[in-house]
């Protein structure tokens, strides 16, 4: 449950486009994708090259289609069938899942993600409003700034932009009541008019299937990330407006969700962990070695608790652009077979 916890918050914010033109896109993409805590360790471990280093994958859109592969995975989503194809590259299998089955599989998770988080609340997550207590009224800032930094990028001349949004109770600072933070830093080059239609997909997508939703994130994971986080569909869909305005396409863009604490959960494990490291004076620690050792364990309570936790960092990069693409490019490759 905590990888679904800390994996759903934040690769990419869908970019909100709307067009009434439907145009073919190929694009080489790099993703890179760090998680935070213990998970980050674990993932380092077991996750091997890919985790270190990234994944660079192809995505392809052509009409109701859109198929996404690397050397071992691959996804074609169909909007007019309401399907799902999951591909095993290397076993050459794939796998059929309807619309109507990952609704429902987001509906358990949804249920299940609160279930655990009022048994254990993460500690970046605000806590659980109690049964029959109203959750608080959540306000939204969010800036845009355009650095003046340029740089080229795969061939592109881009142009810094960093996006902040902040998610906090009405009438309270985050400092106060906590709340959720995401960056976007991109480098932004001049509008390429094909890769809005990989958003404008994204966009049909997460509308026909559920609502608000980050692309590439898997639809259960989603559900119990907004169970966990109320904030985050709001968030994410106030950002996706923003993002509709800028006037270009994003060639690297980093994304950074961080939970933020309430000053009382601060406090509360402030006093905690002071309790937990109290030394005892009859221990038999003394002098020198005992005045050590006092000052290690106030610098360590002092130190801690961090009031800000990244949950997740999500990096995209365009690598190539192409408009070239076949029906046979979006279909399933030759020779696959389906596994039940």
């Amino acid at each position: 449950m905590i990888r679904a916890r800390l994996a759903v918050v934040v690769t990419m914010a869908v970019m909100a486009y709307s067009t009434s033109i439907r145009a073919d896109v190929r694009a080489d993409e790099k993703t890179h994708v760090e998680f935070g805590g213990a998970l980050g360790k674990v993932v380092n471990i077991f996750g091997g090259k890919a985790a270190r280093e990234g994944v660079t994958s192809t995505v392809a859109v052509k009409g109701d289609r859109k198929i996404t592969t690397n050397d071992s995975t691959g996804q074609i989503i169909d909007l007019a069938e309401e399907r799902v194809y999951d591909l095993d590259m290397k076993r050459k299998t794939y796998r059929v899942t309807t619309f109507a089955e990952l609704r429902r599989r987001m509906e358990e998770a949804r249920k299940k993600a609160e279930e655990d988080a009022r048994k254990e609340p993460p500690a970046e997550a605000p806590p659980p409003p109690k049964t029959g207590e109203k959750p608080p009224e959540m306000q939204f800032d969010i800036d845009v700034k355009d650095t003046g930094q340029k740089k080229t990028v795969n061939g592109f001349d881009t142009h810094q932009v960093v996006v902040t949004a902040i998610a906090h109770e009405k009438g309270k600072t985050i400092e106060e009541s906590g709340g959720l933070v995401m960056t976007m830093d991109m480098w932004m080059a001049p509008k390429i008019a094909a890769m809005r239609e990989v958003a404008e997909f994204d966009r049909r997508y997460a509308e026909k299937l559920y609502g608000s939703m980050i692309a590439g994130v898997p639809a259960e994971q989603m559900a119990a990330a907004m169970a966990l986080y109320p904030a985050m569909k709001d968030m994410i869909g106030k950002v996706n407006v923003e993002g509709g305005k800028m006037d270009g396409t994003a060639i690297v863009s980093t994304t950074t969700m961080e939970g933020a604490k309430s000053a009382e959960q601060v406090a509360q494990e402030t006093k905690q962990s002071q309790e937990d490291t109290k030394i005892n004076p009859s221990s038999g620690v003394s002098g020198a070695l005992g005045g050590f050792a006092r000052r290690a364990m106030k610098k360590k309570v002092e130190g801690d608790p961090k009031q800000r936790a990244t949950i997740f960092t999500g990096t995209t990069e365009i690598l190539k652009v192409t408009t070239d693409v076949a029906a046979s490019d979006v279909g399933i490759p030759a020779g696959f077979k389906e596994t039940k």
